[in-house]
């Protein structure tokens, strides 16, 4: 189901579960695997200013500093990706998400595997404690041309064999693409395939438990009207929930439901056409215990599962 994928790391002396995790995958869809480092700057006059990665000092890379960084990397990953046996690792300088994309065009990579925070902000209490995800990997999805898999902290590389995906709807143009992906994904892998869709439950009491059976089959209704019957073919099973905060009914569906895979659509602001990741995408792919893959804009995405 791809052919290229490519995995970001900041990581140098030590290994990194996103990488591990893109290499497992990788290996399952015999892929070439790509790791880019990021060696980021710190002067926007000349980006091959950056910090040293032992000793914070800055300095200039040059040609003999970026092969040290690969060598290490190198060691770190010794016996795994061999494994792969059609790897490569990519040190550059730059800004991150930046250098990112350009690399991702230039292999046209079908896949790209990222983890929620970078280093550097996993150590920023105040970025942490917003239980957000990173610039950086929001910038990637947003502008990126294909799907991105999240990892977090909490994820381990025994999550990536795929039994079970879910696939949120909420019926925008970027959720009923995921949920097209989904199914690829779903058939691709043998997996049972959730279709999750939160009905918003206003904190009124005017609102009953009639109006909420209503709501239950109208949505129901829209689902199934959706969803082509190559879906209705596969192990599948609608999942609808009620609540008010989607990111966490997400989570929770996909903890009962023992997801190992999360896929979900980034959203739009009409007025301008802009492209974002959305509260509840970067609510879910901060806290779940599994990987989450976003996709952006349909109209930007070359058609997946077709290799």
């Amino acid at each position: 189901m791809f052919t290229k994928i490519l995995t970001a790391t900041d990581k140098v002396t030590v290994r990194d579960i996103t990488v591990l995790i893109a290499q497992r995958i990788a290996n399952q869809a015999n892929a070439e695997l790509h790791i880019i480092h990021v060696l980021e700057s710190v002067s926007t006059k000349n980006c091959n200013i950056i910090r040293h990665y032992l000793s914070g000092e800055e300095m200039l890379a040059d040609s003999d500093y970026k092969k040290t960084i690969k060598n290490e990397i190198s060691r770190n990953y010794a016996g795994l990706l061999n494994n792969n046996g059609n790897s490569t690792i990519t040190v550059v300088t730059g800004f991150p998400w930046q250098e990112i994309i350009r690399y991702s065009r230039k292999i046209s990579a079908d896949l790209i595997v990222m983890g929620s925070l970078s280093l550097r902000a996993q150590t920023d209490k105040a970025v942490s404690s917003a239980e957000k995800v990173g610039n950086n990997l929001k910038e990637v999805i947003v502008r990126g041309k294909c799907p991105v898999i999240i990892t977090n902290k909490k994820i381990t590389k025994k999550r990536v064999k795929i039994k079970s995906v879910l696939a949120c709807v909420d019926f925008s143009k970027s959720c009923i693409y995921a949920l097209m992906f989904a199914e690829k994904l779903a058939r691709y892998s043998n997996a049972k395939l959730f279709i999750f869709h939160m009905i918003p439950i206003p904190p009124q009491p005017k609102y009953s438990q009639a109006d909420y059976e209503a709501d239950f089959n109208t949505v129901t209704e829209k689902l199934r009207k959706i969803c082509p019957d190559s879906i209705k073919r596969l192990d599948r099973e609608y999942c609808i929930w009620g609540g008010s905060l989607p990111h966490t009914e997400v989570l929770k569906c996909a903890e009962k439901k023992d997801a190992d895979l999360i896929v979900m659509g980034s959203h739009t602001k009409e007025k301008h056409g802009k492209w974002y990741t959305g509260s509840a995408v970067e609510g879910v792919a901060y806290r779940s215990n599994c990987p989450v893959i976003v996709l952006t804009d349909p109209t930007d995405l070359k058609p997946m599962g077709e290799h």
